[in-house]
C-alpha cells in the first residue's frame, strides 16, 4: 500500500486499486490551481505505479465537484485570465494523462457535478452516479465558455444536439436522465456510491489488466481513426494481447470450459 496526502486530494492504493478522494468539501471540491496541480500529481503517481491496475475517484462532502472556483476568480480581479490559463495547464494535463493511461478510471458522483466538475466526470472511463445527483454545464450562466475537455467528452457521450442544449440553456439533468443520455453508466442509491465505485474498480483491477487497459485505448483511438486505421490498430492490439499471460489463460479457459485465473499480466 502507498499513500499520498495532498492539500486537496487524498490517495492510497490497495489490492491493485488507486483510491482517490477529493478532499476540499468546504469549497465543494471546486477546481482551483492547487486542486489542478494535485490532480495532475495523482495521475503521475498512478502512471508510474505498476501495481495499480485501476482507479476509483470519489469525493468528501455533499458535492463531487462544483466546477471552477468562482469566488477565487472574482478575488483575483483582472488577473483571472492569467490564473485560468496557468491552472488549465495542470487541469487539462491531468485529463489528457488519465485518458492516455492504459488503466480504467471509475468516478463515483454524489451531490452534483457542474461546470468543470461535469467536464472532469465526463472524461472518466466509467461513472457511477447517486440517485439524487444533478448534472449541469453552468459555464454560460457565469458568462464564460466551456473548458475541461467537455467539448470533446461530453459531446461524444451525448451528441451535439444535447450538448448544445446543456451548454446554451444550462439545463440541469437528474441522474436518471444522465444515464438515459449516456452521460453516466449506472445509478445507485446515494449511500452506495463510494462502495459501488470502489467495487467496480476492484473488479477491473482483478481482471485481465493488460487487455482492459488496452481495450480502452482501442475504443478511444478507434473513435477518432479512419476505418482502415482503426481496424489495423485493433489487429495489432489483439495480437499483442494474445501474447500476454492473461490472453493465453483466457483463451485456454474458454476452450476448456473453466473460469480463467487472471494475474494482470
Amino acid at each position: 500500500m502507498s499513500t499520498l496526502d495532498l492539500e486537496t486530494i487524498k490517495y492510497h492504493t490497495e489490492n491493485g486499486v488507486a483510491h482517490v478522494r477529493f478532499d476540499r468539501p468546504e469549497g465543494a471540491n471546486a477546481v482551483n490551481p492547487q486542486f489542478s496541480k494535485d490532480l495532475r500529481d495523482v495521475m503521475i503517481e498512478i502512471e508510474f505505479d505498476d501495481d495499480v491496475k485501476a482507479a476509483s475517484f470519489t469525493a468528501e462532502g455533499k458535492v463531487f465537484c462544483a466546477g471552477g472556483d468562482l469566488k477565487l476568480f472574482a478575488e483575483v480581479g483582472d488577473q483571472v485570465s492569467r490564473l485560468a490559463t496557468d491552472m488549465l495547464v495542470d487541469f487539462h494535463g491531468a485529463i489528457y494523462k488519465m485518458n492516455r493511461l492504459p488503466k480504467p478510471f471509475v468516478a463515483g458522483v454524489r451531490g452534483a457535478a457542474g461546470g468543470a466538475g461535469l467536464s472532469l466526470m465526463a472524461a472518466f472511463d466509467l461513472v457511477v452516479s447517486a440517485e439524487s445527483a444533478k448534472y449541469t454545464m453552468a459555464y454560460t450562466n457565469a458568462g464564460v465558455t466551456p473548458d475541461g475537455t467537455s467539448s470533446y467528452f461530453v459531446a461524444r457521450h451525448i451528441g451535439l444536439r444535447r450538448m448544445m442544449d446543456l451548454t446554451l440553456t444550462n439545463r440541469v439533468l437528474d441522474a436518471a436522465t444522465a444515464e438515459e443520455w449516456g452521460l453516466v453508466n449506472r445509478v445507485v442509491p446515494d449511500d452506495d456510491v463510494d462502495a459501488e465505485t470502489a467495487a467496480l474498480a476492484q473488479k477491473l483491477a482483478d481482471g485481465p489488466a493488460w487487455a482492459l487497459g488496452h481495450a480502452k485505448r482501442v475504443i478511444y483511438e478507434g473513435y477518432e481513426r479512419a476505418l482502415e486505421s482503426a481496424g489495423e490498430f485493433e489487429a495489432v492490439t489483439i495480437s499483442a494481447s494474445m501474447d500476454t499471460h492473461d490472453g493465453q489463460e483466457g483463451i485456454a479457459a474458454f476452450a476448456n470450459k473453466r473460469k480463467p485465473t487472471f494475474t494482470g499480466n
